[in-house]
């Protein structure tokens, strides 16, 4: 998949599922606040209460008696205050939240969440399965190729030689790590180029690489072979073979290098037996009777 796309396929998803969560946490505050929140009771306004004490205030309910005696004295009725009946206040209440949880984000938000999972398990695979050096190596050095460069292969097959070198060349540079591309070079330069000095060339700068032994190896065996047949080398071919047996001797490339040397395989010595720890000794006899023992 091209990169680009898979970064936007990435951002998408990611988005959702975030606008998902953020959905469905939202509902699932609002359902906890409605379950907490209790509507409050109508409220009473206290009744007002009128008093008349010694002058006119309520005009409701003074009364002015007026005298034809001499001094004229002013009574003021004074009436007991009533108390008026209670008024209702009306309070006015909000719409309470809805109690309902959105499940129907919380389920895209988990198929989000398991989508990025699953591509992000991939992809992490996939790179470090590009880091790791997964070709097995046989005698003739033929392994398993990425299927990204399979036009490279084509193009070979084809019998456009130098043109598979090429692609295969700027395969190789953006991916260094995967050697088994130069070895590929290497081998058409050899068998169907008829250019054994390119060939050992390009064996020469696999083995300046940081290689397993097994495969390193093996990659100096077939390089000790050109040494040694087309171009007419076998003293090079005899020191790569020496080095082979005195830097990786425990691999199986060493063991067909000391075959061509005529050099006998190493006995693996066997670590020596311990020896057989001793019978305790016999304690002396005693002339006691049985039941008594020495001091």
């Amino acid at each position: 998949m091209n990169p680009k796309i898979k970064i936007m396929a990435y951002a998408v998803l990611a988005v959702c599922t975030l606008w998902f969560g953020y959905s469905f946490f939202s509902s699932l505050s609002r359902a906890s606040a409605a379950k907490t929140e209790r509507v409050q009771p109508d409220e009473e306004a206290p009744a007002p209460t009128n008093a008349v004490a010694g002058g006119t205030n309520n005009p409701a309910s003074a009364v002015t008696s007026t005298n034809t005696a001499e001094d004229t004295n002013a009574a003021a009725a004074t009436t007991n205050a009533v108390p008026a009946p209670p008024v209702k206040t009306l309070k006015t209440q909000k719409a309470a939240p809805s109690n309902k949880v959105n499940w129907g984000s919380f389920g895209m938000m988990l198929i989000g969440v398991i989508g990025l999972a699953i591509t992000g398990a991939y992809d992490i695979s996939r790179f470090f399965a590009t880091r790791v050096d997964e070709l097995v190596f046989n005698d003739n050095l033929e392994g398993v190729k990425d299927p990204e460069y399979d036009e490279a292969e084509q193009v070979w097959a084809s019998g456009q030689h130098l043109e598979a070198v090429q692609l295969m060349r700027d395969y190789l540079k953006k991916n260094p790590r995967e050697q088994h591309v130069a070895l590929r070079i290497a081998e058409i330069y050899e068998k169907d180029l008829g250019n054994y000095l390119a060939a050992a060339l390009e064996y020469e700068e696999i083995l300046k690489k940081k290689l397993s032994a097994d495969r390193w190896g093996w990659a100096a065996i077939h390089l000790s072979n050109l040494y040694s047949g087309k171009l007419g080398k076998p003293n090079e071919a005899i020191a790569l073979l020496n080095r082979i047996v005195a830097e990786y001797g425990k691999t199986p490339a060493a063991k067909k290098a000391r075959e061509r040397l005529g050099i006998p395989e190493p006995v693996e010595e066997k670590p020596p037996e311990p020896a057989p720890e001793p019978p305790p000794p016999e304690p002396p006899k005693s002339n006691l009777p049985p039941g008594f023992r020495p001091k």
